[in-house]
């Protein structure tokens, strides 16, 4: 594999895409701010067993896709998979342990070694928010409006939002009793996978994709049904505040997310039809209750992680119009070494007001410099030559409209600025 590419399930992102990376971050901090939730920057790097402990040895994360390495000085370190666990270890250092609420959100690279398809890369993009510190049906349902208001700011129409409750700690056991009598005379027909689950997490099952699972699956016993009374409650009020703050869902029993650390309220949001037929998981998230290594006592929070790469496909399939890139540049055409020095000079005033500048600073004649001016898009040309030194004035071209006036060195600043 030639060594000039990226690893496989990695990418590079050229300058000219930057501007639909911008729209996603720039609408996330406008947006999360509306609700009291400040940006928060944690390491790329976790110790490996914050991520063991808190996402559950037996998750699919932890077992086959963690990138996890020995340091120099003996450490186990993990590149994250996720944000929620390493922001968890952030904050359990503060109040919240005691109950006091933290709002923060956080925007960056995971790393996960799956196998590269379509949605799906070793390393990928997310946007990620966090309430931590306190347990309330309404700071859930708030959760989940400001996940599909960032949507809707991104223009992701036509997606579908769908609600499950995990319910708390103490319902699971009645419940996987239920789901284990049904399952044991199914299991030997099913997938590997579900096998395995079947033995250590037989939440998983319900989740599974594949083809012979499906029919079990879809029959398989409504678990909440198992839960206490007090969690039906919980995602019945849930439900209700959603239903005040007018946002549309549908209730799916067998959603139950990946990870080990949810309970009560679990949520995803699909997006069908994008060319194949298929739905892709845009974001999903819910409320859990996380341990951390060392620690007795759980963290517990609220909270939902989107994918960039998944927006962006999503945006792309919707025909939505990629965000204007930055104003287009001024180009300095040099004649002759005074007249590079005198642009050089021209070119750090542009910038202080605010103006972007590309100076050629090769000895290059005027038909290749124009070229130049073209191939970077610029809104006009600035040439200079000694005819011009001499009369202390610049040649202005608009390259849009291909006219061309000649300015005084003094006012070239504040003709410019009129366009910018």
């Amino acid at each position: 594999m030639a060594k000039s590419t990226p690893p496989p399930g990695t990418s590079d992102i050229f300058p000219d895409e930057i501007p639909v990376w911008y729209r996603f971050e720039n609408t996330a901090k406008s947006v999360f701010a509306l609700y009291g939730y400040g940006e928060l920057r944690t390491p790329v790097i976790e110790y490996t067993e914050v991520f063991k402990r808190g996402l559950g040895d037996d998750t699919e994360v932890v077992q086959k896709e963690m990138y996890s390495f020995e340091d120099r000085g003996g450490r186990s370190l993990t590149m994250r998979p996720e944000g929620t666990a390493g922001v968890m270890r952030c904050l359990a250092g503060t109040d919240v342990m005691n109950g006091n609420e933290k709002r923060v959100f956080y925007i960056g690279p995971m790393f996960r070694g799956e196998r590269p398809a379509k949605g799906r890369r070793r390393q990928f993009h997310q946007v990620g928010v966090e309430n931590v510190g306190r347990m309330s049906p309404e700071i859930d349902a708030e959760n989940i409006a400001m996940l599909m208001h960032y949507l809707e700011e991104i223009q992701i129409t036509g997606s579908k939002l769908v609600i499950n409750t995990r319910g708390a700690r103490e319902d699971r056991k009645p419940a996987e009793d239920a789901l284990r009598n049904y399952f044991s005379d199914k299991i030997d027909g099913m997938c590997d996978d579900c096998k395995v689950r079947y033995e250590n997490n037989i939440w998983r099952i319900l989740d599974c994709k594949s083809r012979e699972c499906q029919a079990p699956v879809e029959s398989a016993p409504n678990v909440v049904e198992f839960f206490s009374e007090e969690s039906q409650n919980y995602f019945k009020k849930v439900c209700e505040t959603l239903d005040v703050m007018d946002v549309e869902y549908e209730i799916d029993y067998r959603l139950v997310r990946g990870l080990d650390y949810y309970v009560h309220t679990v949520f995803e949001v699909v997006h069908e039809g994008l060319g194949d037929n298929s739905a892709l998981a845009l974001a999903g998230g819910g409320r859990y209750e996380l341990f951390l290594p060392d620690m007795k006592k759980p963290v517990i929070g609220v909270g939902f992680a989107a994918g960039l790469e998944r927006l962006q496909m999503t945006q792309e399939a919707l025909g939505v119009a990629a965000p204007e890139a930055g104003p287009a540049p001024v180009f300095l055409v040099s004649l002759g070494d005074e007249a590079r020095a005198y642009s050089m000079k021209a070119a750090a005033e542009l910038r202080k007001a605010g103006i972007p500048v590309v100076v050629e600073v090769e000895s290059k004649s005027m038909k290749a410099q124009m070229r130049a001016a073209n191939r970077v898009g610029a809104r006009f040309a600035l040439i200079t030559g000694e005819n011009e030194l001499e009369r202390s004035v610049v040649v202005c071209k608009d390259m849009e409209a291909g006219e061309q006036v000649e300015l005084a060195q003094a006012d070239v600043i504040s003709h410019i600025k009129k366009f910018f």
